[in-house]
C-alpha cells in the first residue's frame, strides 16, 4: 500500500511528535509532583484519591463533546489546529496555578484550590488533546505509515518519562530547595511553559486544509444544539458498534489503567522497602526507575514493537509485548531486594514492553477502525473516536486514581510516617505486580479475536478510495 503520495514528511512527524513530548510531560510531571500532595503536605491517602479521581471524570466527559465540535468546526484553518493551541495556553497556565500551594493555607483551603485548578487544566487537556490526537488520525490512509507516525510520536514522547523522574532528585535535594512543596512550585512554572510551547508546535506546523466550503459539517450554534446532540449520540453508537473499536478501547483500558493503579507505589516501595523510609537516602533511585524504564522504551521497545507490527501484524505485536511486560512485573516482585536497588534494573526492560508498545499500536489500530466505520456510515469520525477512545482511557485513569489511594489506606500506609505499619508495604509490592499482570492477561484476551488486519485494511482503503471515484464521477 505504501506509496511516495502516502507517505508523511519526517517533519510533519516531528510536529505531530513534539505535541506529544507535551501530551506525556503534562501528565508525567504531574505523577511526579503528585506524591509531594502525601509525602510533605500531607494529604491523607483519601483525599489525594479524590484529586486523582474528580478532575479525571470531568476530563472524561468533556472529550466526547470536544471531540463532535472538532468534527464539525468551520475554519479556514480547518477542525483542529485553533483548538490545539488555545488548549496548549490554558494547559501551561492550570498547570503552573495548581501547584502554588503553602502548607500554612491548611489542607482544606489546599484541596479545594487543587481541585478548582485541576478542573481548569484538565479543560484545557480536553481542548487540546482530543483535535490533537484527531490530526495523528488523519495524517496518512496507509496501514505501516500510521504505525510509524504513532511509533515517531511516542518515541519522542517517551522523553517526558525520561526527564520527570530527575524531578524527584531536584525536589528532595535540600541544595536545591528548602522542601519538596516549594520545589513544586518553582517546577511547576518551567514545566507549565515549556509544555505549553510544545503543545502549540503541531497547531503551527502541521498542515490543514480550510473547512470553511465543507456543507457535510453540522453547524455549530445554539440553534442547532439538539441536532449536535443527536450527532454526538450517533457518533457513540457508531463507534460502540465497532466490535474491533470496543477491543482496542477494553484493551487499553485494562492495560494503561491497571498500570496507573499502581505506578505512584514504585517511589514508595523504593524509598520504604529499599531503604526504610528515608527519601534522602533513596537518592536517585526512585528515579531511576522511571527514567531507565522511559529510555528502554525509547531505545528498544518502540523500535522493537513497530519492526514486529510489520513482521507479525499488529494485533500479534500487541500480545507478544504485553506477554512480556508481564514477565517483567513479576520479575519486579523478586528483585527489590532491599539493600540491592541495582537488582531492579534487570527487570526494567521487560517491563517497559507493557506501556512502550500500548499506544504504538493502539493508536495505528484505531486510524484502522476509523477507515472501516467510514466505509459501514459514509463520514468520517476522528475526533468522535479519538475522543471516545480517550475518554476509556481517562475514565479508567480516574478509576485508577481512586484506587491508588484507597488501595494505600487498605494496608494501612500512614503519610510522613518515618516507617511504615507492618505489612503496608508488603501490600503495596503485592499490588504493584498483581494489578498489572491481571490487567494485561485480561487485555490479552480481549484482542485475541480482533480482525482488522494488513489485508482487510487494506481491501476498506481500496472501497473507500473506490467509492470517493465514483462519487466525482
Amino acid at each position: 500500500m505504501t506509496t511516495s503520495k502516502q507517505e508523511v514528511s519526517f517533519g510533519q512527524k516531528i510536529a505531530f511528535g513534539i505535541g506529544m513530548l507535551a501530551n506525556q510531560m503534562f501528565p508525567a510531571a504531574l505523577a511526579i509532583f503528585m506524591v509531594v500532595l502525601v509525602q510533605d503536605l500531607g494529604f491523607p491517602p483519601e483525599s489525594w484519591a479524590l484529586l486523582f479521581f474528580l478532575p479525571r471524570i470531568f476530563d472524561a466527559f468533556t472529550d466526547p463533546i470536544m471531540g463532535f465540535i472538532s468534527d464539525n468546526t468551520k475554519s479556514k484553518w480547518g477542525r483542529r489546529r485553533q483548538y490545539v493551541f488555545a488548549g496548549a495556553i490554558l494547559m501551561g497556565i492550570s498547570f503552573i496555578m495548581m501547584w502554588q500551594l503553602y502548607r500554612a493555607d491548611g489542607l482544606d483551603y489546599n484541596f479545594t484550590y487543587f481541585l478548582m485548578w485541576s478542573l481548569a487544566f484538565y479543560l484545557g487537556l480536553t481542548i487540546f488533546s482530543v483535535p490533537y490526537v484527531a490530526m495523528g488520525y488523519e495524517m496518512s490512509k496507509d496501514f505501516h505509515e500510521r504505525t510509524d507516525i504513532m511509533a515517531t510520536a511516542q518515541w519522542i514522547g517517551q522523553w517526558a518519562w525520561v526527564i520527570a523522574p530527575w524531578f524527584w532528585v531536584i525536589m528532595y535535594d535540600p541544595a536545591w530547595f528548602e522542601s519538596a512543596d516549594v520545589a513544586a512550585r518553582d517546577l511547576a512554572i518551567w514545566v507549565g511553559i515549556a509544555c505549553a510551547i510544545c503543545a502549540m508546535v503541531p497547531a503551527i506546523f502541521i498542515k490543514s486544509k480550510s473547512t470553511l466550503d465543507d456543507d457535510s459539517l453540522i453547524p455549530l450554534n445554539i440553534k442547532n444544539l439538539g441536532k449536535s446532540l443527536v450527532g454526538l449520540a450517533k457518533g457513540f453508537k457508531a463507534a460502540f458498534s465497532s466490535k474491533p473499536f470496543i477491543k482496542l478501547c477494553v484493551a487499553t483500558f485494562f492495560v494503561f489503567n491497571a498500570f496507573n493503579t499502581v505506578a505512584a507505589f514504585s517511589f514508595f516501595i523504593i524509598v520504604y522497602h529499599l531503604f526504610s523510609g528515608d527519601a534522602a537516602a533513596a537518592g536517585i533511585w526512585p528515579t531511576l526507575f522511571g527514567c531507565l524504564g522511559a529510555l528502554g522504551t525509547t531505545f528498544m521497545v518502540i523500535p522493537i514493537v513497530t519492526k514486529m507490527s510489520k513482521k507479525l501484524g499488529k494485533k500479534k505485536a500487541f500480545i507478544v509485548s504485553q506477554t512480556i511486560s508481564i514477565i517483567g512485573y513479576l520479575m519486579l516482585w523478586f528483585l527489590f531486594v532491599p539493600g540491592k536497588p541495582y537488582l531492579f534494573i534487570i527487570a526494567l526492560p521487560f517491563f517497559s514492553f507493557g506501556i512502550g508498545g500500548l499506544f504504538v499500536l493502539m493508536m495505528s489500530m484505531t486510524a484502522d477502525v476509523i477507515d472501516l466505520d467510514e466505509l459501514k456510515n459514509g463520514i468520517r469520525r476522528e475526533g468522535v473516536f479519538g475522543a471516545i477512545y480517550w475518554w476509556m482511557v481517562k475514565f479508567g485513569f480516574a478509576i485508577a486514581g481512586l484506587g491508588s489511594g484507597y488501595i494505600m489506606a487498605y494496608v494501612g500506609f500512614t503519610p510522613d510516617a518515618p516507617t511504615q505499619p507492618e505489612g503496608a508495604i508488603e501490600g503495596l509490592r503485592l499490588f504493584f505486580s498483581g494489578i498489572p499482570i491481571t490487567g494485561t492477561i485480561i487485555a490479552i484476551l480481549f484482542m485475541w479475536g480482533y480482525d482488522v488486519d494488513e489485508n482487510k485494511a487494506r481491501d476498506v482503503r481500496e472501497a473507500l478510495e473506490k467509492r470517493k471515484q465514483d462519487t466525482i464521477a
